[in-house]
Order: structure tokens, then sequence, then C-alpha cells
């Protein structure tokens, strides 16, 4: 078998190879970027050596932007180290769509060959590939993950967060919780808070209450969802606080994190929320009276099922029948 681009060994239908060969050898870019596509709409393995090759050496910019859009389907070996190389692109939208490719990787042996890039890479590869590592929960990715909690680009730091975060890697809660605190990027500390709900105990507790006055309020939001999902009882007084906050998101999330403590003493500074003018909120807050399970929340549930938003007369319907079954099993024991 003979066949004119030496990437084509292990492919069997000489005519499609000599046809592809030469199309993908032709002047026009235009022609070379189609049978990029062609070769890639052909699902075949024997043809990523040769779309790594185009990703890696080809004089167009669309061109490789293609081949690098079109291996984001595969995990082998040769792509993955073709898409770290061009992290470092001249083409911006190329580096984009590379970056883009690495986060569908789903083979955690792939991921392995994203870690040894990690040390020579600028900030935008870095970023990247630590984004890229975080949903494989690669062990190995932990140290450079780190380390990379001091890196000087924010960017940087918060795709290290998001690696140990998925990891849940308990050795990181003490700079993670520093993070949540002090970091003077709004995103790196909005991710360091998320990651903080891994913790499995109250430590977390005083950082957490901190972000609920974070100057930036996505920040605040994510203080209180993250306190919902760790119930943490001691976080009662700082989350009936965060009712009251600027932005309808932040005092959302809070009453969603009442419900889930479901300590009744909270029920009228929830039971406040069915005024509300932002109907998610209501519908909230109506939700979060069903896990309060207080019957006192009765009379203001039956009010809300006259709302003038579907939504919040459903959730408050919800909640009724909630507290009304959990009253009638307490009775009837």
């Amino acid at each position: 078998m003979t066949h004119t681009h030496p990437r084509f060994d292990d492919i069997t239908d000489d005519a499609l190879a000599a046809r592809l060969a030469a199309r993908l050898a032709d002047k026009d870019a235009a022609v070379r970027r189609l049978a990029v596509i062609e070769a890639a709409d052909l699902e075949d393995e024997a043809w990523l050596p040769l779309l790594a090759d185009v990703l890696r050496h080809d004089t167009d910019a669309d061109v490789r932007l293609t081949a690098a859009q079109r291996l984001s389907a595969w995990d082998t070996i040769e792509v993955v180290d073709a898409l770290c190389a061009a992290l470092a692109d001249t083409d911006t939208p190329t580096r984009d769509a590379a970056a883009n490719s690495l986060t569908a990787l789903k083979d955690p042996a792939a991921g392995e060959r994203l870690l040894p890039h990690l040390a020579d890479a600028d900030t935008f590869a870095r970023a990247a590939l630590l984004r890229a590592l975080r949903e494989l929960r690669l062990t190995n990715a932990a140290g450079p993950a780190l380390a990379a909690l001091s890196d000087a680009s924010p960017e940087v730091r918060r795709e290290a967060v998001g690696v140990l975060g998925w990891l849940r890697h308990a050795n990181a809660l003490p700079q993670l919780t520093q993070l949540a605190r002090d970091d003077d990027s709004a995103d790196v500390r909005h991710a360091a808070v998320g990651a903080l709900g891994f913790a499995t105990d109250d430590s977390v507790l005083g950082p957490l209450i901190h972000a609920l006055s974070d100057d930036e309020w996505r920040v605040r939001e994510e203080a209180a969802a993250t306190l919902g999902k760790l119930r943490l009882a001691a976080s009662r007084d700082a989350l009936e606080s965060a009712l009251a906050d600027d932005y309808w998101q932040v005092t959302l999330q809070a009453a969603r994190a009442l419900g889930r403590l479901r300590d009744a003493a909270s029920t009228h500074a929830v039971a406040e929320l069915l005024t509300f003018p932002v109907s998610n909120v209501r519908k909230e807050a109506a939700l979060a009276l069903g896990e309060l399970g207080n019957a006192d929340a009765l009379a203001v549930l039956e009010a809300a099922l006259g709302d003038g938003d579907p939504e919040v007369r459903k959730a408050a319907r919800i909640a009724i029948a909630q507290i009304s079954e959990r009253h009638a099993s307490h009775s009837g024991r």
C-alpha cells in the first residue's frame, strides 16, 4: 500500500487517503479546512495523528482552529499533546478552542498528559490546563493545584481552587479559607467560598459568615449557598441577616439555606419574604417555610395562594401540604 502522506499508515482506504492527502496539501486554506472537517467526521482513530499534525503545523489559523475544535471528541495521547501545544498558538481563537477541547477530556489516563505541561506553560495555558483537570479528579493534580493557589494570576488561582474543590482535598482547606477571606480577586474569593462546601466540620463557619459581608454580591450569594449545603446550625443568625441583602440573589440563597437548616425559629424572618417584590424570592421563601415545618406559617402560605405568579402559588401549595403532613404524622403518634 502506498500513500502520499506519512501519517496515513494505518488507513486502509487507499483512495480516500490519497484524496484527503491531496486536499490537506492544497495551497488553498479553505480546501484544507474542509478536508480537516471531512477527516474528523469519519470518526476513525486512524485519522487522529494526521489531524493532530495539522493542528501543530498548518500555516493557516482557520485550519488550525478547525482542527482544535474537531479534536474535542478524542482522548488519545497524540491529540492531548497537540491540544496542549496549541495553548501557545499565536492565534487567540485557536488557543481558546484548544482550551475548550481539553475540558472535554473524560479519560483520567489522558488527563495525566496535562500535568507535565503545567511547569512550562504561560498564564493562559496554566489556567486552561487546570480547568481541564478539574472534573477528571486526578489525585496527582492536587500537588500542582496547591502550588498554583499562590500563582500571580487570579485566573490560575481560580482554576486551581476548582481542581481542589472537585478533589475534596482536605489539606487545602486552610489555603482555601484564606483565599475566601483575603484574595484581591472577587472571582477567586467566589470560587474558594464555593469550594469550602466539601468541609466535613464547622471549621469553615467563620470564613463563610465573613463572606456574607463581602463587597462582591456574587461572593455573598455563594457563601449563603455553601452554608445551605453544609447545614451548619450556627449560621442561622448570619443567614437571617443576609435576607436583607441589597441583592435579591443573595436573599434567595439565604432563604433556601435557612430552609435546609430546618430551624423553626427562622419562620417569621422567612415568612416576611412572601411579599418580596421579586417572585423568585417569594417562591423560595414558600418552599423554605415548607422545610421549616412550622404550622405558624400556614396563614401566610394560604394568603400566598393568591399570588400573581403561578410558581409562587405552586410553591405555597407544596409547603402547605408538607407542613400539614408533618403535623398530621406527629399528632397521630
